[in-house]
Parts: C-alpha cells; sequence; structure tokens
C-alpha cells in the first residue's frame, strides 16, 4: 500500500530546503505532518537558514502537537525524533521520516514505517518525478546529510542507475 501521510523530523527537512528538494514531499504524499518540536529546532536554530525561512512559508505542512508517548521516550531520542515517533505510534497510516540510527532503531522495534531523506529521491524516481537520483543525492550531501557510500551504492543500485 503506497505511503500518503509522512511525519518529518528536522534533519530529512534542513536538507531537502537547503538542497532545493522540498518540493518532492507534497508531490509524493497527500499530507506532510511537522510535530512542534521539529518546527522550532527547524525554524529557531538559525532563523535565518533557508531552511527555517522556507518551513515557515510553504504550504503543504501542517505543524502538530505531539506528545511524546511513554514508549518512545524510554529510548532517550532527541525532542524532534520522539515527537515524530510518538505521532506514528499514536498514528499507524502515517509513515516517519528520519534519518537518526537511533530513532530508526527505535522505530523498527515498534514496528513502525520509516522513511530516510535518500528513499525520499528513490521513491520520486520510482513514480517519474525526477530522471535520475545521483546527482541529487550528492545535493543532500553538499546540503550537509551524511549518507554513507555504502548507502549511497544502494540507493542508485536500487535505482537501477
Amino acid at each position: 500500500m503506497p505511503i500518503s501521510q509522512v511525519v518529518v523530523n528536522a534533519s530529512p527537512l534542513i536538507a531537502l530546503f537547503k538542497s532545493g528538494q522540498a518540493d518532492l514531499l507534497p508531490q509524493l504524499f497527500e499530507e506532510i505532518v511537522v510535530p512542534q518540536g521539529v518546527w522550532e529546532e527547524v525554524t529557531t536554530s538559525k532563523p535565518n537558514d533557508v531552511a527555517a525561512q522556507q518551513l515557515k512559508t510553504v504550504p503543504w505542512v501542517r505543524q502538530v502537537q505531539s506528545l511524546v508517548t511513554p514508549v518512545v521516550a524510554a529510548w532517550d531520542l532527541g525532542k524532534g525524533e520522539s515527537e515524530v515517533l510518538s505521532w506514528v505510534t499514536e498514528h499507524p497510516s502515517y509513515a516517519a521520516i528520519v534519518d537518526d540510527l537511533a530513532a530508526r532503531r527505535c522505530a523498527a522495534s515498534l514496528g513502525l514505517t520509516v522513511l530516510g531523506t535518500g528513499s525520499i529521491l528513490l521513491l520520486a524516481k520510482r513514480r517519474g518525478l525526477i530522471p535520475t537520483i545521483k546527482p541529487r543525492l550528492q545535493a543532500l550531501k553538499d546540503a550537509g546529510l551524511y549518507l554513507s557510500d555504502k548507502l549511497v551504492e544502494l540507493l542508485v543500485n536500487q535505482a537501477e542507475e
């Protein structure tokens, strides 16, 4: 079943905005949710940053309050990751977009659907929104997102490039 609703953490938002690729989100998903803690992390840490400025203006993001559930709190993740995963535990039709390894491990242990920033590009290619992912993966790296060589190779192979 295709994923139509997502809740997004700060690092994917920042990387997508900084690399000029955030517009893929509303093309891929019907609803994009950003918890309050993530919103604050993106918009207040560097208020003149491109991600901070653009997040405030895009019409396709729905800002929500998300209380951290005890099962997620036990993992001692950051505020944003905890709010994202708690939202998904309370709203199982959503997928979490997170890159943090500990958050991904928590999500896996809870049986939550998770996407990484790189997989957003793979999904966009598979849906015909972009012709290739190689230069877009490099743009994410240039924007400051850490992507291991192994992960880049895996995504490129899955994209059949």
